[in-house]
């Protein structure tokens, strides 16, 4: 077979790949029908073995739908909440809110958990325009990267550049399914998420230390130590931005670390 035929023969061998990494997936191979018996053996063992790329879907869980209705009534919960914010706060504090209509000047960046039952403005009594907040999975900040996480980066810079805030906290809290996550991650295991046990391997350093330092604990006591050092690591990774850097040596910028504990109604601030 000359080489323009066997070119075209491979060419007749149609695939679509995906190759997300491992995980716990159901594997699809997608392929044309393969070459025809009738070629002579003598062809066939020219041309090199196909490749076949598979592709690798995940298998989402979904929870049972939600009738129509409900979704209706959740909608609705979201308007009732805002009229009444609209008549019994926003209207009633002009003072507030006409100055933040020309701009924000916020004291603080506050990083949180995205929990639903932690929110910084309500346990620390923050009002709209004192806090730029970013929540994410586990509360975490990432090391400078301009290549990764642009996102958490970008807001850094813009409240410490732009913004000119005195003070970054960074505020765990217990019972952290994202910390617990973290702790549970096996090496070599596959994920089972598309982004959330790669985001949480961000506090990868703190969980071995935890579990070098801690070893004898039950899992859920070093869930709790590692929810704060956790935190600990996120303000040694606020250090890496040269901004931040600059910030903390000139004495504009002050770093803090938090948990709130929503079982018995505590929260902790310290200093690195």
């Amino acid at each position: 077979m000359s080489t323009a035929a066997a070119a075209a023969a491979a060419q007749s061998w149609c695939f679509a790949t995906v190759t997300p990494r491992s995980r716990a997936t159901v594997v699809a191979s997608l392929a044309s029908p393969s070459p025809s018996s009738s070629s002579s053996s003598s062809n066939s063992s020219n041309l090199p073995a196909p490749f076949r790329p598979r592709l690798i879907r995940n298998t989402p869980v979904f929870a049972a739908p939600v009738a129509p209705a409900a979704m209706d009534a959740a909608v609705d919960r979201l308007k009732d909440g805002f009229a009444k914010f609209k008549t019994e706060f926003y209207d009633k504090k002009p003072e507030l809110f006409e100055p933040l209509k020309a701009g924000q000047a916020p004291k603080y960046m506050v990083f949180s958990c995205a929990d639903s039952r932690v929110c910084p403005s309500v346990t620390m009594g923050l009002e709209p325009g004192e806090a730029f907040t970013v929540r994410n999975i586990a509360n975490m900040v990432p090391a400078y990267c301009k290549i990764k996480h642009a996102g958490v980066g970008s807001a850094i810079e813009y409240a410490v550049c732009a913004l000119k805030v005195e003070l970054i906290v960074v505020i765990g809290h217990s019972r952290c399914g994202g910390i617990k996550a973290l702790l549970s991650l096996k090496d070599g295991a596959p994920d089972s998420f598309h982004f959330v046990e790669d985001w949480v391997r961000t506090g990868f350093p703190a969980k071995k230390k935890v579990q070098t330092e801690h070893a004898s604990l039950p899992f859920d006591d070093q869930c709790a130590i590692l929810e704060k050092e956790a935190v600990n690591q996120s303000l040694e990774n606020l250090k890496t931005y040269p901004f931040v850097k600059e910030g903390i040596a000139n004495g504009t910028l002050k770093l803090v670390g938090g948990h709130y504990d929503f079982v018995s109604g505590n929260l902790d601030l310290w200093e690195p």
